[in-house]
């Protein structure tokens, strides 16, 4: 991991240092910005030990790492599991236990999280130009470009507004988790019958293999960890005439207790760094912020 990508990730390093671990009572031990990297000596640090209940017995969940029978490869592809980090090797400490590519969160253990080391995931942004009651796009005065929507979620355990995404599951590809997941998140698509389920994929399909790259990496989500944490591959998706996902019924499901069409701009705050994965779309279509 190159010097400017450590600087880049550690100010992505905020919303996994902050008071309560999510879903939970246990408080993160401070860790100042200065002390946050493992490089950085920081003899008072005793983190909380912390692996929420809900992840016992759980087949896609990985086992505490001092089961007898739990061998995983790490920085690599073990057996359908990807252990592999998008910054570069991680350290597995003499424990066995990986460690943040980051740094010091003030909680050890997997939290929320499934799997020891990286937890990838795939967030579909999906957008559309703002257009008026004729159909026209509409450019903000202020700046003189046009204005980007996008479709957010907000989601259930937090009630934040966030970009639709989720888990890559063992042997998946990421094109295939991005489509999934916004079928599942933005379309209800678990409700639907085989035949409304066949008609949505059908429709989208080929909307879904265009997609540019915005961002890949680390993600500064609150369930992250000192031995567990988040990392995501961020596509645009751009309804460039709004005529395919911009004509379907947005319904909330799975996952999403609400979702809309949101407009961008530099004030909205969202789930984990998807504001930066917002902005870096918007520079890249060149739309008002």
């Amino acid at each position: 991991m190159s010097i400017q990508s450590i600087r880049y990730a550690r100010m992505l390093h905020q919303k996994c240092r902050q008071g309560l671990y999510p879903s939970s009572n246990v408080k993160r031990f401070a860790v100042p910005e200065e002390r946050v990297p493992w490089t950085v000596d920081y003899p008072e640090y005793k983190p909380v030990a912390y692996t929420a209940n809900v992840l016992k017995g759980k087949p896609w969940a990985d086992p505490e790492i001092n089961e007898p029978t739990f061998k995983p490869k790490w920085n690599t592809v073990d057996d359908k599991v990807n252990r592999k980090s998008f910054t570069g090797d991680y350290i597995v400490n003499a424990d066995g236990y990986p460690l943040n590519p980051v740094g010091r969160t003030g909680i050890v253990g997997r939290g929320l999280l499934g799997r020891w080391g990286p937890n990838h995931a795939a967030d579909p942004i999906v957008t559309r130009w703002k257009r008026d009651n004729t159909g026209t796009v509409e450019i903000n005065k202020n700046t003189g470009k046009p204005v980007l929507q996008f479709v957010a979620i907000q989601r259930r355990d937090s009630g934040e507004w966030a970009i639709p995404g989720g888990m890559v599951d063992p042997n998946e590809t990421v094109s295939a988790t991005l489509m999934r997941e916004f079928m599942e998140e933005a379309l209800n698509f678990l409700e639907m019958d085989d035949t409304e389920r066949k008609v949505l994929q059908n429709s989208i399909m080929e909307f879904f293999t265009k997609g540019d790259e915005i961002y890949k990496g680390y993600v500064d989500d609150p369930r992250n960890t000192d031995n567990a944490w988040m990392e995501t591959v961020a596509i645009n998706f751009h309804d460039e005439e709004n005529n395919v996902v911009g004509k379907l019924a947005l319904k909330a499901g799975d996952d999403a207790r609400n979702v809309r069409w949101m407009d961008v701009n530099k004030e909205i705050n969202l789930y984990a760094n998807h504001s930066e994965f917002v902005r870096k779309t918007v520079l890249q279509r060149n739309a008002h912020w």
